[in-house]
């Protein structure tokens, strides 16, 4: 069922990208904290979006991205990683400077990782096609949660 969910969304994606001109594609590094910082000493990510202009300042779309955490201790842990599929949201504010969100499922991609609810608020500064975006982004599971600060840029395809 994971591998039918994966597809599903990256066909989704390609087709969107293909037509629109909203194409995002980034690339982060964050500092796990609280349950991953036990584990983990390094985040990575990277993710595509399309987003539909809603309004003026408002645009909303799909996401699909990927997030590995990298362990600490590598004899002991594995690396944790997470395909998100979400919708993502910007809200313009001022010339450049933009809030957003991205909610939705984030699948576990290693064994005995079963996903979770992935959230991930950011702050961003656009200098054209190029963005430069700070966030928090987090997994929820089991009564435990994966969380990362991050930093990372951003290209307008």
């Amino acid at each position: 069922m994971k591998k039918f969910i994966v597809l599903v969304a990256l066909i989704l994606c390609a087709t969107t990208s293909g037509f629109s001109q909203g194409f995002k594609a980034g690339l982060n590094l964050g500092i796990p904290v609280g349950d991953a910082s036990d584990f983990s000493n390094l985040q990575f990510g990277a993710d595509v979006a399309y987003l539909f202009a809603v309004a003026d300042s408002f645009s909303v779309g799909p996401m699909l991205g990927y997030s590995n955490f990298f362990p600490e201790d590598s004899d002991n842990f594995d690396n944790i990683q997470f395909l998100p599929i979400a919708a993502s949201g910007r809200l313009g504010v001022g010339d450049a400077f933009f809030l957003g969100a991205d909610l939705g499922y984030a699948v576990g991609i290693d064994d005995g990782n079963d996903g979770g609810f992935y959230y991930r608020p950011q702050v961003g500064y656009d200098f054209g096609l190029i963005g430069l975006i700070a966030s928090y982004s987090g997994v929820s599971r089991n009564g435990g949660s994966i969380s990362s600060v991050n930093l990372g840029i951003e290209f307008g395809l």
